[in-house]
């Protein structure tokens, strides 16, 4: 009996790690905010092109010399990215908050199509976000959190849409409906989205309920992920 519980939960342990592993190809459809009423749907994931789709299109010295890629390797399979910018962020900002990869946060926005109590956030500035976020995402600029006496409107108006109720003007919340949130910013070198979630730690939201994508938007299209924008 034992035996065969055990062996019941390797086989469904290695159908789900199957089922996430081909996620990224399947790919999750997703609605995406264009306008202030306007809906579009995506399907997020991984778009890579046909000509780059071939093992023995890359070897070794095309991938890790010079720059990385090799100049013979086709425009269409490669990207280009600014590596000297921000400070590079730890794995962990709290014991109790998770840290998301890729295949995280695409199952994150798999579900959030169903659950009413999930949210993407994209921690960023506005312009950076009109101009390429992940399909799915909501803009709350981090330094309405960081500077929330500044902006103490969109401050509790991003809280309402967390599901956080506003006891009073003295700061004080009820997080019993809190969403779960995940949060992204430009990069593992960013700090927006630290920032804004140091904030909301001080704040009283709970940490469990916090996720965040620590790689953002340059591990995303670094991937070959879907994006949004432009």
């Amino acid at each position: 009996m034992i035996l065969q519980l055990f062996t019941l939960f390797v086989l469904a342990t290695v159908f789900a790690f199957s089922e996430e592993e081909g996620l990224e190809y399947a790919g999750v459809l997703t609605k995406h905010h264009t306008g202030k009423k306007d809906m579009q749907q995506i399907v997020v994931k991984r778009d890579i092109p046909e000509e780059c789709d071939r093992q023995e299109l890359l070897t070794n010295e095309m991938v890790w010399t010079g720059n990385y890629a090799h100049a013979n390797v086709p425009d269409k399979c490669k990207s280009t990215f600014v590596h000297t910018t921000g400070h590079l962020q730890p794995m962990k900002l709290h014991p109790e908050l998770e840290t998301y990869g890729e295949l995280e946060t695409l199952r994150f926005i798999k579900e959030m199509q169903t659950r009413s109590d999930m949210l993407l956030i994209d921690s960023r500035k506005e312009k950076w976000y009109r101009y390429m976020t992940i399909p799915g995402a909501v803009n709350m600029p981090f330094h309405h959190f960081k500077y929330r006496e500044q902006y103490e409107f969109r401050f509790e108006q991003a809280l309402r849409e967390m599901g956080v109720r506003i006891l009073n003007e003295e700061g004080r919340y009820d997080f019993s409906h809190a969403k779960t949130i995940l949060l992204f910013c430009n990069g593992p070198w960013c700090s927006q989205s630290p920032k804004m979630i140091q904030s909301l730690l001080e704040a009283g939201y709970p940490p469990r309920k916090i996720k965040w994508y620590r790689g953002g938007m340059q591990s995303w299209v670094g991937a070959g992920m879907t994006s949004a924008g432009r």
